[in-house]
């Protein structure tokens, strides 16, 4: 495997950071192109969990995926979380498809994956990449930045509905622009098709969060496959014993855990089938 930290710039003219993990080819395969994940991890906004980061990107390897985990901009960096972050995202879709051969990926098989503030982030940058003033302002065309396929993970969609007190020092960093806001008002027809997963029993980003954007995919007739488990509490990951943290036992969770075999199914229902697995972990 090839792994690299790339320094990007974004249109935006930030800089930010990426982390690349890409199989090595193997002549032998039929397909030799592959498709991408971009994992954005969670972190409210104020640090990148790694453990939404890494270790979900050696798992879609292990599906024979390449794939990318992105940073993005924080309340700590200068000037507000937006518009950068969610230009990061968009960038980031743009790098890859303009170097799909030398990443030996599939332009059209790019997909996004968000948790928690993740998830704002992404959902937010599909907006962008469908709004006119964006694409003018920043000078992009969105069959060149908008992903194929999302996948939202316990993805905080209306930063109002958050289960505590945003801290006074980072309110003026939050964004004020209704749509950016709350993702969900930026939903069109052209949005990607849109995979999501959630615990009913979540008290940091509120269900109701889901369930708006599940509307909003809705009532713009998009494509969406949805899963809500009953318990999961926030922040699960990959709900598996290898990304379980000291003193959190709730993280380990076998029920939860199917969602990344679901996401796995609904992807190759949408898809088709593409380069064989190789075992990286």
């Amino acid at each position: 495997m090839r792994v690299e930290n790339l320094t990007l710039t974004n249109f935006n003219n930030r800089e930010y950071q990426v982390h690349t993990y890409v199989l090595e080819p193997n002549p032998e395969l039929v397909e030799q192109k592959r498709p991408l994940a971009i994992v954005v991890p969670g972190g409210s906004f104020n640090h990148l969990s790694k453990r939404e980061g890494e270790p979900v990107a050696l798992a879609f390897n292990n599906q024979g995926f390449n794939s990318v985990v992105m940073e993005y901009n924080l309340v700590q960096d200068p000037d507000k979380i937006y518009p950068d972050a969610g230009l990061d995202v968009l960038s980031t879709v743009k790098y890859f498809r303009d170097h799909a051969d030398e990443y030996q990926l599939d332009k059209d098989k790019i997909l996004t994956v968000g948790f928690s503030a993740g998830g704002h982030v992404v959902s937010v940058a599909n907006n962008m990449a469908l709004n006119k003033n964006y694409q003018t302002k920043y000078d992009f065309d969105k069959t060149d930045v908008l992903p194929n396929k999302t996948i939202l993970g316990y993805p905080l969609i209306d930063i109002k509905k958050i289960g505590f007190p945003i801290p006074e020092d980072q309110k003026a960093k939050m964004p004020v622009e209704e749509d950016i806001l709350d993702s969900a008002l930026g939903v069109t027809r052209e949005t990607p098709d849109t995979f999501i997963f959630q615990a009913w029993d979540d008290p940091v980003v509120l269900i109701g969060n889901s369930i708006e954007y599940i509307g909003a995919l809705n009532k713009n007739k998009v494509s969406a496959e949805v899963h809500l488990f009953n318990h999961g509490y926030h922040g699960f990951s990959l709900a598996r014993h290898n990304v379980e943290t000291k003193g959190q036992a709730w993280q380990d969770n076998p029920h939860a855990a199917h969602w990344f075999n679901l996401a796995m199914e609904w992807l190759k229902s949408e898809w088709g089938e593409w380069c064989e697995a190789q075992k990286v972990w």
